[in-house]
């Protein structure tokens, strides 16, 4: 893993990592036990390096950056923490790339600061609405559950990453371990960042009048086996946005960039080329 940085956000130490050069691109993680902006897109930033400037930042609440307080509204609170690191960094517009949680994110940048985004990549986005799958899923249960009940163990991760994937055999023991050790942090331990507190729920963002007014060229990828995200809850945003388009990966779960790395990673290329 190459050496991050830090920038402090409204009094929030947000760490990142910034890799490459030209036009901005921002990696958003998903959430989950042990993620990280890194191991997250540990198979696409040095590709995507190559041509841009990649930002890719631990959500607070997960990796080296601070807690998310308990009380923040999601995705809005990481949303603004987003555009200040932008601000920070002396990026005033960039493309963007959220996967899960990091795509509910996404959108509620677009939907608040259009101005801020170029074109978004959403693989499985947080803030759509199933069509006809029981929500939420299993994997959504064992997500925000991880930490309650008898408590986290290396059995429970392996659990609730094979339902990331569509072959669970290609989860490897280090990918494991490294998740394990992350996701153990007493910090995340004492205060999880997806446990539902006073802020409430997520925001259903399916629900803004505003989607059907983005102007971003956008690109929603979904792994047909997905088992956290259902693939159906694209169908809303798909309708709604105006320049979305909805590719679908087969023999894929919940993590595409991972699964498919190297189609991923030439047709986002593709998608973002000038």
């Amino acid at each position: 893993m190459a050496k991050g940085s830090f920038a402090t956000i409204n009094g929030v130490k947000v760490h990142y990592h910034d890799e490459g050069q030209g036009p901005a691109l921002v990696l958003l993680q998903g959430s989950g036990p042990g993620a990280t902006g890194w191991s997250n897109y540990s198979r696409n930033i040095t590709h995507f390096a190559a041509t841009h400037r990649v930002i890719c930042p631990d959500l607070p609440g997960f990796g080296k950056s601070d807690m998310k307080p308990t009380d923040a509204p999601i995705p809005g609170w990481w949303a603004g923490v987003i555009i200040g690191l932008l601000d920070a960094l002396g990026i005033d517009k960039a493309d963007f790339v959220g996967n899960s949680m990091g795509g509910m994110v996404t959108l509620k940048i677009a939907l608040e600061k259009p101005e801020r985004i170029n074109r978004m990549v959403l693989m499985g986005p947080g803030g759509g609405a199933p069509v006809s799958s029981v929500f939420p899923t299993e994997g959504i249960k064992n997500l925000v559950g991880f930490y309650d009940g008898p408590g986290p163990s290396l059995d429970r991760l392996k659990s609730f990453t094979s339902q990331m994937v569509f072959n669970p055999a290609a989860l490897t023991d280090d990918l494991l371990k490294e998740r394990f050790e992350a996701a153990m942090d007493p910090r995340i331990v004492a205060q999880p960042p997806m446990r539902p507190g006073p802020g409430g729920m997520p925001e259903e963002l399916w629900r803004d009048a505003r989607l059907t007014r983005l102007p971003h060229q956008t690109l929603i990828i979904w792994g047909r086996e997905d088992r956290v995200m259902p693939l159906d809850a694209g169908f809303t945003l798909m309708k709604q946005i105006p320049h979305a388009r909805f590719l679908v990966m087969p023999q894929c779960g919940h993590w595409v960039q991972w699964e498919h790395a190297d189609e991923f990673n030439r047709i986002v290329e593709g998608f973002l080329a000038p």
